[in-house]
C-alpha cells in the first residue's frame, strides 16, 4: 500500500508540473524573457548556499516574466536537483513582495545581505574561506561561525592574507594531523617526556600553552604561542581549563589542539623553580653556548612569558635563546602578553616573518581570524543578539568600557561621550527644541556597548531617548550584559566576554579603553583602528590609533646584539611604543 501511495503522488506531482511548464514556457516565449535572462543564468546568478547559508532569489528585471516564480516551483516539486541545495517544506518559504526567501534548514538566523530592488542578480557570494585562510576540510556543521561568520560582516577585509601564509597554514595543519594527540608519534613524544630525558633528534617537537589571567590576556598570548609554534615547526597544545571548555572551535581539521586530560606535567610554581629557563640560565646550569649533544638536559622546559618575569626570562626573545630552545622537544610556556612583536627582533626570523606578513599590522587580523572561531553555543549568543538589535542598523558603533583604576563616573562617562561626538561617531543631541521631528522610517545607527557595569549604558540611551538628534536620526543603544565583576574562572562568563568581544568587531567604529586586552581583542578580528580613550593633547579628546594590533606591555628592555639596555621602541621603523601604554610596543606599517 506504501509503494502505491508513493508512486500516486509521483504521478500526480508530474501531472501537475508537466502543465505548469508548457504555460511558462509560453509565457517566456512571449514575452521576450528568453532573450533576456536564460534559465542556466539565473541558475548561476543566485550563489547556492553551503550548509548554513539562506537561500534567495531576485526579482526579476522590469518587464520580463517572473523567472524566480517558475524556478521556485522547479525546485519545490524536484525538477530541478542541485547536489548541495536541500529545499526546505513549503511552510519554510516566506513572501516579502516578489523577493522570495528560503531558509536553510540549519541556519537559525538571517543574514543581512539581500538582493536589489531593481537587479537580476543577487550579491556577490561572500568569502567564506576569507581569501584561503580557512581550510576546505572542514564540514558546516561542526563549527558554524566557520563558514557563517563572513556574512555577518558588511565588507570584506581589507588585510589580504599572503599566499605564503596560506602555504604554511596548511604546511601547520599537516604536521599537527601527524603529531596531534592520540597519534603514534605522540604517544611516543611522551614516553620520552615521562622518561625524564631530552632528546634533539625527536620527529615532533611541542609547546604547551599554560593560561593566565583573563579571556583577552589569553588569547593574545595563544595567538603569540601559536605564531612561535609556526616560526620552528612545533605543534602548539593548550591546556584548556574548565573555564575554556566551550568557547572555541577546534582550529585544525582532523585533530586537536586540546592537551589530553593524560598529560603527565601539570603547571605549578615547583616548575619554575626547576625547569624554568629563566632560572636555569640564572644558577649557570643552562646556557646558549653549551655542548647539548654531551650534556644532561631536563626532559621539558618551561618559559615564565608573564608581565612580571624578569631579564633572565626574557633571554627568550633572543637569537641564542631560540637556537638553545629548539633543542627541546617539550616547552610549557605561560604568558598573558601579546608578545609576537619581539619576534620581529630576531635576525633569523626576519625574512620568514616578511613573508608571512608583508602588512605587519595584520599578524593578529590573520592569527586570531584563523584560531579563534566561536563554539556553535557562543555563536548562538552572537547570532541571535545581531538580529535582535544590530543587523537592521544603518552604522554600528562599539564602545568597549574597562577601568582599571577608579574613576569618577560622571566625568568619565561624559569623556566617552564627548570623544564620540566630537569625532562624529555619534549625532549631538538638540536640548532646547523637545519638538524636532525624526526621519521616519529610516534606519537607526547603533551602539553596542560593553561594561562590567551598566551606568555607561544607561547614561548614553537616556540621552538619546530623552533628546531628539539634530540631524534627526534614531540611535539605539544597547549592552548584551553587565556581570558587575570580572570572574575569568567560570565558563558562562568567559562565553558571554567572548560573544561580547565578537560583536564588538562587527562594528563599523571602535572606541576602546586604554591598555584593555578585551578591546585589542576585538579590534583584531574586526580589522579595525580603534578611536583610544586616550588624550593625545589639550584639544583632542581621544586618538584615532594607526594600528589594529595589540600592544605588548611589558617587552624585554635588551638588546641582544648590542648586548645592553635600549629602548626597544626605536630599533626598528615597525615597532613603535603603543599610544594607550608607552611602556609597552606595537607593530605598525
Amino acid at each position: 500500500m506504501f509503494e502505491g501511495r508513493t508512486l500516486g503522488y509521483g504521478l500526480a506531482r508530474s501531472l501537475f508540473v508537466f502543465p505548469f511548464l508548457a504555460l511558462a514556457l509560453l509565457l517566456i516565449v512571449l514575452s521576450g524573457a528568453h532573450r533576456s535572462l536564460s534559465l542556466d543564468l539565473l541558475l548561476s546568478s543566485y550563489a547556492v548556499p553551503s550548509e548554513g547559508e539562506p537561500l534567495r532569489f531576485c526579482r526579476s528585471r522590469r518587464g520580463s516574466f517572473p523567472l524566480h516564480i517558475l524556478l521556485s516551483g522547479l525546485l519545490l516539486f524536484g525538477q530541478i536537483p542541485h547536489p548541495r541545495l536541500a529545499i526546505p517544506p513549503l511552510s519554510s518559504f516566506t513572501r516579502r513582495d516578489d523577493i522570495f526567501v528560503a531558509y536553510s534548514v540549519h541556519h537559525s538566523a538571517v543574514t543581512n545581505s539581500s538582493c536589489s530592488a531593481g537587479s537580476s542578480t543577487a550579491e556577490p557570494p561572500k568569502d567564506e574561506l576569507l581569501g584561503g585562510l580557512m581550510s576546505v576540510a572542514f564540514d558546516g556543521a561542526s563549527c558554524l561561525s566557520r563558514h557563517q561568520s563572513a556574512w555577518y560582516r558588511r565588507k570584506p577585509s581589507n588585510h589580504t592574507p599572503s599566499p605564503y601564509l596560506i602555504r604554511r597554514l596548511r604546511r601547520y595543519e599537516a604536521l599537527h594531523k601527524k603529531c596531534g594527540p592520540n597519534t603514534k608519534l605522540y604517544r611516543k613524544a611522551v614516553e620520552q617526556l615521562v622518561s625524564g630525558t631530552s632528546t634533539a633528534a625527536a620527529e615532533c617537537n611541542y609547546v604547551v600553552w599554560v593560561p593566565s589571567d583573563g579571556l583577552g590576556n589569553r588569547i593574545i598570548s595563544i595567538a603569540s604561542a601559536f605564531l612561535y609554534a609556526l616560526l620552528n615547526d612545533k605543534v602548539l597544545l593548550l591546556h584548556r581549563t574548565d573555564d575554556m571548555g566551550d568557547l572555541f572551535c577546534e582550529p585544525f581539521p582532523e585533530t586537536s589542539w586540546v592537551l589530553p586530560s593524560d598529560f603527565p606535567v601539570r603547571y605549578s610554581w615547583v616548575l619554575e623553580k626547576d625547569h624554568g629557563y629563566g632560572n636555569l640560565l640564572k644558577n649557570k646550569l643552562l646556557s646558549s653556548d653549551m655542548d647539548t649533544a654531551n650534556a644532561s638536559l631536563p626532559a621539558f622546559l618551561y618559559l615564565h612569558l608573564v608581565h612580571s618575569n624578569d631579564e633572565f626570562d626574557k633571554m627568550f626573545y633572543c637569537e641564542e635563546g631560540q637556537q638553545l630552545l629548539r633543542k627541546f622537544s617539550w616547552l610549557l610556556l605561560r604568558s598573558n602578553q601579546y608578545f609576537a612583536p619581539a619576534f620581529f627582533l630576531v635576525p633569523e626570523f626576519e625574512t620568514e616573518l616578511s613573508l608571512l606578513f608583508p602588512e605587519k599590522t595584520a599578524v593578529f587580523h590573520h592569527l586570531g581570524t584563523y584560531l579563534f572561531h566561536p563554539s556553535n553555543t557562543v555563536w548562538g549568543y552572537i547570532t541571535r543578539y545581531y538580529e535582535a538589535y544590530l543587523a537592521n542598523a544603518k552604522s554600528r558603533l562599539g564602545i568597549q568600557i574597562r577601568l582599571f583604576r577608579r574613576a569618577y563616573f560622571d566625568s568619565h562617562s561624559d569623556y566617552i561621550i564627548d570623544c564620540a561626538l566630537t569625532k562624529r561617531l555619534l549625532p549631538n543631541v538638540n536640548l532646547t527644541d523637545t519638538a524636532l521631528s525624526t526621519i521616519t522610517g529610516a534606519k537607526p545607527r547603533s551602539v553596542l556597548v560593553t561594561s562590567l557595569r551598566s551606568g555607561y549604558f544607561e547614561k548614553l540611551r537616556n540621552m538619546y531617548y530623552e533628546h531628539a538628534t539634530t540631524t534627526g536620526e534614531v540611535i539605539s543603544v544597547h549592552q548584551p550584559s553587565h556581570e558587575e565583576e570580572q570572574h575569568s574562572e567560570k565558563l558562562n562568563h568567559n562565553m558571554k566576554a567572548f560573544a561580547e568581544i565578537y560583536l564588538l568587531s562587527l562594528s563599523d567604529a571602535l572606541i576602546t579603553s586604554p591598555f584593555s586586552t578585551f578591546g585589542y581583542v576585538a579590534q583584531g578580528l574586526g580589522g579595525l583602528r580603534p578611536w583610544l580613550l586616550v588624550r593625545p593633547d589639550d584639544h583632542d579628546l581621544c586618538l584615532h590609533s594607526t594600528s589594529m594590533e595589540p600592544c605588548f606591555h611589558f617587552p624585554p628592555s635588551y638588546d641582544c646584539k648590542a648586548r645592553k639596555k635600549v629602548d626597544i621602541g626605536s630599533v626598528a621603523p615597525y615597532l613603535r611604543h603603543c599610544e594607550d601604554f608607552p611602556h609597552g610596543v606595537r607593530l605598525f606599517d
